[in-house]
């Protein structure tokens, strides 16, 4: 499965790229840090994947605290037809490891 560093994804962030993060940590997890994007917990995009807002050939990038959700729902995310998904290696605290 495919995967994005957080170098990598830290530089396309900082480009001011416009990506299509997908955060499916809980809610109060979203509010206590995030790096923008959608918020959908994995229990939810669990019992419907439609609900996200993306098309299914966008480029997404899964994210949660460490990567094992991100990866669950990236399986989630490619089982039900969507094409580039793409699992933050390490989740946001290797991204938080860089930005120190």
């Amino acid at each position: 499965m495919y995967q994005i560093d957080a170098h990598t994804l830290i530089n396309r962030l900082h480009n001011g790229e416009i990506l299509n993060l997908l955060d499916v940590r809980q809610e109060i997890e979203y509010h206590t840090y995030n790096i923008g994007g959608y918020n959908v917990p994995l229990s939810k995009l669990n019992k419907n994947p439609g609900q996200i807002n993306y098309n299914k050939t966008d480029e997404i990038i899964v994210v949660c605290k460490v990567g094992l959700r991100s990866k669950t729902a990236q399986s989630i995310l490619i089982n039900n037809g969507y094409q580039n998904v793409k699992n933050l290696k390490g989740g946001l605290i290797a991204l938080q490891k860089l930005q120190r």
